[in-house]
């Protein structure tokens, strides 16, 4: 037993000891260098361990320069390729749809008796919008028509009185000059009568008889100036047919004007009924039943289907953008459209040139500014048949321009 127990005592010494062993018996390869003087073993052992492991090190410190590198030249291709893809095109954001917006407003005075028209709703042309009460506008219509009929009966005795006068004045005229003519022959009478009675014996005749022949003498001179007068008078043919035709056109006049005041009071009345103009929305509707509306009264608008793009480009980028180059256009409300149109036309000025006060470069210190010109786009494609867009909407026109 003692035998076992010395023999267990020593295999256990052995087994403490053979991981010593084994360590101090480690194979040297033959790339490792020399133990350097001066140095334990052990920390010589320590140190190119870690000469290895430093040495393993480094080749993954190489890695994040190389990627850098790669991901820079990406950037410089992607940019070039961004360039080239890109440097025929001109867009801005300064951009937004536009169309006819048609204020509606109406012509006459009065309440609204009917409105046939609501929020955003679509009319079309000829549809009857809203109505004004007429009665008012009936009786003057009513008014105007018998002015009209008084105005014509007029005109129809006065060109009666025209043709009476082209007959009557030549006959006053004969009429006036034979008159003058039997006075002139009963001057005659009347002179030899009174010749007589005062050449004759004093007691050959009596004094009644010499004063009648003086009574028939003076009576027979009264009658031929009398006579003659009338002859001046009627020998004014042409004078008196002048004034009557100047009665006819005078009221010949008066019909025309007659019928125009009918005319202004049926159209009066025809603006009671306001119909729409075009084809549009109904937007800003301001008027209810019952409303009395004033002349020029805006009522609302009637936004026409037809839009298009206005955009204004820098000065800058002016240079090669032509009318009828393709333009793609992106609305920020509708993402999903992919519109497609041209260049319809640039306006002849900045927008700073047609604002309500325009700048005065001539006075005080000048500072340049980049001006902005608006360039009319048409939409040609991307709108459904009946699809249209609201006005005022931002949108991003790309021009793809073709270098001068």
């Amino acid at each position: 037993m003692a035998g076992d127990t010395v023999g267990n005592a020593d295999q256990a010494d052995r087994q403490e000891a053979a991981p010593h062993d084994r360590r101090d018996r480690q194979p040297v390869r033959a790339d490792q260098p020399e133990p350097r003087p001066g140095k334990p073993a052990n920390q010589q052992d320590r140190s190119d361990h870690d000469d290895d492991r430093n040495g393993e090190q480094k080749p993954k410190r190489r890695w994040p320069l190389i990627i850098l590198a790669i991901v820079v030249v990406a950037v410089v291709i992607l940019a070039v390729v961004y360039w080239l893809m890109t440097r025929n095109e001109e867009t801005t954001d300064d951009a937004y749809t536009e169309g006819n917006a048609t204020a509606f407003a109406p012509k006459v005075a009065g309440y609204v008796t009917q409105l046939n028209v609501d929020d955003n709703m679509f009319v079309h042309k000829g549809d009857l919008l809203l109505r004004i009460d007429p009665r008012d506008y009936i009786a003057t219509r009513d008014q105007a028509r018998a002015a009209l009929g008084l105005a014509r009966a007029q005109l129809s005795s006065a060109q009666v009185d025209l043709e009476v006068a082209r007959v009557r004045a030549p006959a006053n005229q004969a009429q006036a000059q034979a008159q003058l003519q039997q006075a002139k022959a009963n001057q005659v009478q009347a002179e030899r009568d009174y010749k007589r009675q005062h050449s004759v014996d004093p007691r050959a005749t009596t004094q009644t008889s010499i004063d009648q022949a003086n009574a028939q003498m003076l009576s027979a001179n009264a009658a031929v100036s009398n006579a003659d007068a009338q002859v001046k008078i009627a020998s004014l043919v042409q004078q008196t047919i002048q004034a009557v035709e100047d009665t006819v056109k005078q009221r010949d006049a008066q019909v025309r004007q007659a019928e125009a005041n009918l005319e202004q009071a049926e159209v009066n009345l025809s603006y009671t009924n306001l119909t729409a103009p075009t084809d549009g929305t109904i937007t800003r509707r301001n008027v209810d039943l019952g409303t009395f509306l004033q002349p020029g009264q805006q009522v609302f608008y009637i936004v026409q289907p037809e839009v298009w793009v206005t955009a204004n480009f820098k000065e800058t980028q002016l240079a090669d953008i032509h009318p009828g180059e393709p333009v793609s256009i992106s609305v920020d409300a509708y993402p999903s459209l992919n519109l497609r149109g041209h260049v319809d036309s640039i306006q002849q000025g900045s927008g700073a040139r047609f604002s309500a006060f325009p700048a005065e470069n001539a006075t005080g210190n000048f500072v340049k500014i980049v001006r902005r010109v608006p360039v009319k786009i048409i939409i040609d494609h991307g709108l459904a048949p009946r699809q249209t867009l609201p006005l005022g909407l931002s949108v991003e026109p790309t021009v793809t321009v073709t270098p001068q």
